[in-house]
């Protein structure tokens, strides 16, 4: 029988920002590669010279940079609907599961000894990571500016990135003192 959930948050794979920004880049040079192909004479502007298309014996070449770059758009869709992180906070202790069939990770919150939130860096290529394990830090992170720090007495620091900071540093810190 299950406990009751005191809280909970949904991280999906499609909001990462650096994720976003590869997949756009992608689309674009295939969408310019398209372009190119359907446009193939050569094009003198100010400092560059865009030579003429190098495959134009082959018929509808760039069609397949059509499809590829729509097929990325639609993938990118899709990845919004995908789940990379989910965190449940129960009384006593904390389970944060992952993305598929990665291991479950469950923190006992009598064994923490220090909390703290703190704000990422500005910066827009953090990469989404489930259960990294970095420097003496395991990361969890999807999106978001905020994170919380938890340190127990094995020596062991949990930083969970998060959306709703204040809310789960304050369930947290309410578990612990109980």
């Amino acid at each position: 029988m299950e406990k009751e959930i005191v809280f909970e948050e949904r991280q999906y794979m499609g909001h990462n920002r650096l994720s976003i920004m590869w997949r756009m880049i992608l689309a674009l040079f295939c969408f310019i590669g398209y372009y190119w192909s359907e446009n193939p004479k050569p094009v003198q502007v100010s400092v560059f010279y865009i030579g003429s298309y190098p495959i134009q014996d082959i018929p509808n070449s760039g069609k397949i940079f059509f499809l590829l770059g729509l097929f990325i758009l639609v993938i990118s869709s899709v990845l919004i609907y995908i789940l990379h992180i989910h965190t449940r906070v129960f009384k006593g202790y904390m389970i944060i599961d992952g993305f598929w069939n990665s291991r479950k990770v469950k923190i006992d919150f009598g064994t923490i000894n220090y909390i703290r939130k703190g704000r990422y860096k500005k910066n827009i290529f953090r990469r989404a990571v489930y259960n990294l394990h970095s420097k003496g830090i395991i990361r969890f992170y999807t999106s978001g500016q905020e994170f919380i720090e938890l340190k127990d007495n094995a020596g062991f620091t949990y930083r969970i990135g998060t959306q709703r900071s204040e809310e789960l540093i304050a369930l947290i810190r309410l578990e612990v003192k109980s």
